[in-house]
């Protein structure tokens, strides 16, 4: 496991390889492994284009993964993959999810009920109350509040959840150890006591502009539904708004006086669809907690055959190839293929590149939101 997550550390380093390469990557190789240790003329032959190549090239020359990996650990930080089964089940749904997430704090099963609040560093004394009043309310209820760390409405939502003793997440547009701003440190170590800090970024990145708007697409990821509290007309908080609608989540916006420039954005979303804000309790009609005790109640009737079950017991998360599974319980490949295919619809497996297969984050009991 550890050489498998010493790959995943460097492959992030690696500059043009994202999502979309790092995918096609495992199609061809079937593990990270492969592909960190395989030659320019296999990379090249995979479809890599020259200039990735380079550049993974270079990266492997430079980069000492073992001292990098601890360095990593002596920081208190982690790393989670798409191969593990701690990786947020709705981040991995949407579109470019990022391979590697850096993590300081810890995510928790209840996480997969979070709402994202984003708003203005500029915020108004009306933002800044309906922040703090919506963070408190929701985070008392066991929902995990997500947003970016920013001055103003972020900083609120996170000091809110935290004030409710609930949980909440921060996304960063730099590395872990490179906490901007730099006056949040004292919050973001809070938020890693009693939820997380998360970052798509290596150790080091500096928190240049360019790196924020591709993060709002996680704190949108992370969320089943996002809240715009105030944002003016050129706010990022809009850029997170325009990928919710895009990932298929419920955009909420805060309806503010029409000649407010902080409310100019938020009054503009609801105009072209967003939901207005006017509670609490809109969000959690949102959430449709109702609907998700009874999909919970499904999930837990699973497995349902034998050849399920055991390719449930015969899965873990380390990737498994289609035939050495069939060979192991033994069964003929098309019922093994059927079987995974059902496994896959009921979120219980999935695939991670080359017929390779992992299991899902284990459910458990379904928790308490009140």
């Amino acid at each position: 496991m550890g050489d498998r997550r010493k790959a995943w550390l460097g492959l992030s380093r690696v500059t043009g390889v994202g999502p979309v390469r790092t995918r096609s990557l495992l199609d061809h190789f079937g593990s990270v492994q492969r592909i960190w240790e395989a030659t320019s003329g296999e990379l090249l032959a995979s479809g890599l284009d020259l200039k990735s190549v380079r550049a993974l090239d270079e990266t492997r020359s430079a980069l000492d993964l073992d001292e990098e990996w601890a360095r990593l650990i002596k920081l208190g930080f982690e790393l989670i993959t798409w191969d593990d089964q701690q990786y947020p089940d709705h981040l991995r749904e949407i579109p470019a999810a990022p391979p590697v997430l850096y993590l300081w704090g810890d995510l928790a099963p209840k996480d997969r009920w979070a709402v994202a609040m984003v708003g203005t560093r500029g915020m108004t004394a009306y933002g800044h109350a309906v922040a703090e009043e919506i963070a408190y309310a929701l985070a008392s209820r066991g929902i995990t509040i997500v947003s970016g760390l920013a001055r103003g409405i972020d900083a609120v939502a996170h000091r809110a959840a935290l004030d409710a003793g609930g949980r909440t997440l921060a996304v960063l547009g730099s590395g872990l150890d490179q906490m901007y701003p730099p006056e949040h440190r004292g919050l973001a170590k809070r938020i890693a006591s009693s939820g997380a800090v998360i970052s798509d970024y290596p150790l080091g990145t500096q928190p240049e502009s360019g790196n924020f708007p591709p993060r709002n697409r996680i704190i949108s990821g992370l969320s089943r539904v996002v809240v715009v509290i105030e944002a003016g007309e050129s706010s990022g908080a809009l850029i997170t708004a325009g990928f919710a609608a895009e990932q298929g989540r419920d955009v909420f916006a805060v309806p503010g006086e029409i000649h407010s420039p902080k409310s100019r954005g938020t009054n503009r979303l609801i105009r072209d669809g967003a939901f207005p804000l006017l509670s609490a309790e809109d969000v959690m009609e949102a959430l449709n907690l109702e609907l998700a005790l009874h999909q919970e109640a499904v999930q837990r009737s699973l497995p349902a055959n034998e050849t399920e079950r055991q390719l449930l017991e015969a899965l873990s998360e380390e990737p498994v190839h289609i035939d050495a599974l069939g060979a192991e319980i033994q069964l003929p490949a098309s019922e093994v293929a059927a079987a995974l295919a059902l496994l896959e619809l009921k979120g219980q497996v999935r695939q991670v590149g080359g017929m390779h297969y992992v299991l899902t984050r284990e459910r458990g009991p379904f928790y308490s939101v009140d």
